[in-house]
């Protein structure tokens, strides 16, 4: 180990990994990271303010997307001062406190997306499975107590994985593979005993990710059942254009932590900027898809935003 390296394990600051390779191009890479930023947070904005003055769309349905739009938002908020800061040339380290605080709002705020998404899925599931008692069983009370529950689900399994990353000694160089702090990579980089986060780790995202997967999956497997046991083609396929933009917000989460996973499992001999676009794609892509998602497959939020539109060009 060099010189340098052991300096750096001794410290208990971390190198964050811009872009490997594309140094020189940095002022120009910050233009499209900032525009991607700045459309994630007007995008979800525009969502929310939509749902907010508009009465029609104050139903179950709607308040989940906003639930979704926070999330995204906050997930954005998580990671713009390290992507931007190393792209405009004014952050390069970040303390182990920070990178651990960082990290768990990147993990926390990926399992409370999981935990909407299927919300989500079960509004579906009652709204074409028992549309007769939907309003009766998602009440604004109990859409209420889901929130809450995924926001407990979401923050307070976490903690003990998280804190257990304070004292951990990292001897090996602090070099993070991301330009955000995740709790895998700090594992990677410590010496001490790591089967605890390990196997606590696995269990959050068996219990979280995966369980959230599953029941999407097991929710969709039924409605298909029930709607394909209505004999009018129309209806059919009335009913399933409700759910396509839910079908397109699950696969534009769940891609992005397969495809970076993979990386990670089985992609060690690939250049370190494919690591590092991975990542970027798994905080971004989603945050910022979602908007353009339910603005052109929900007619309800896409006649809103052209009248919204309109009355500004008046």
């Amino acid at each position: 180990m060099s010189a340098n390296s052991i300096s750096s394990a001794n410290s208990s600051r971390f190198i964050l990994t811009g872009f490997p390779g594309l140094e020189a191009d940095y002022t120009w890479l910050s233009i499209p990271f900032s525009s991607i930023y700045a459309m994630v947070f007007l995008g979800n904005c525009m969502v929310l303010h939509v749902i907010r003055t508009e009465s029609s769309l104050h139903q179950p349905m709607f308040y989940f997307l906003a639930m979704l739009s926070i999330t995204d938002m906050c997930m954005g908020l998580s990671t713009m001062c390290t992507v931007l800061g190393i792209l405009w040339g004014f952050v390069q380290h970040i303390s182990l406190d920070i990178c651990i605080v960082q990290s768990y709002f990147i993990h926390g705020l990926s399992f409370m997306e999981s935990s909407v998404l299927l919300a989500m899925a079960f509004d579906r599931y009652i709204a074409i499975c028992n549309p007769l008692r939907y309003s009766s069983i998602l009440t604004n009370d109990k859409i209420i107590r889901i929130g809450v529950a995924i926001f407990c689900r979401s923050t307070l399994l976490i903690p003990p994985v998280i804190i257990r990353l304070k004292f951990l000694t990292y001897c090996r160089p602090h070099i993070l593979s991301h330009s955000f702090c995740l709790h895998q990579d700090l594992i990677r980089m410590a010496c001490s005993d790591i089967r605890f986060n390990y196997i606590y780790g696995l269990f959050l995202v068996i219990s979280n990710l995966l369980l959230d997967a599953v029941l999407i999956l097991i929710s969709y497997i039924m409605i298909l059942h029930a709607v394909f046991a209505i004999a009018s083609r129309e209806e059919r396929a009335k009913l399933l254009q409700t759910c396509v933009s839910h079908i397109c917000a699950v696969m534009v989460f769940y891609i992005p932590i397969i495809g970076l996973t993979m990386v990670h499992r089985f992609g060690k001999h690939l250049s370190p900027l494919v690591h590092v676009l991975m990542g970027n794609v798994y905080i971004l892509f989603p945050p910022l898809m979602n908007p353009i998602i339910y603005s052109i497959k929900t007619q309800q939020i896409r006649r809103r935003i052209q009248r919204l539109f309109c009355v500004k060009r008046i």
